[in-house]
């Protein structure tokens, strides 16, 4: 069985995903913890699908609303 994974320039590491953002590595690897992008796990290195992180859009801080 074949898994298409897309163009390898589609996945990229989280150093290069907190710098596509502005954030820091630790801010990627923690959406990855709570599974908020795509990962892909090659030779002990997570990397995240770029197009996640470009269209990613952050929850609204607080509680939500009653």
């Amino acid at each position: 069985m074949s898994i298409n994974l897309g163009d390898p320039n589609d996945w990229i590491s989280q150093a290069e995903a907190a710098r596509l953002r502005g954030v820091s590595r630790q801010a990627i690897a923690i959406l990855v913890k709570k599974g908020r992008l795509s990962v892909m796990k090659i030779g002990g290195r997570l990397l995240v699908l770029r197009k996640d992180v470009e269209k990613f859009e952050p929850e609204p801080a607080g509680r939500p609303p009653k």
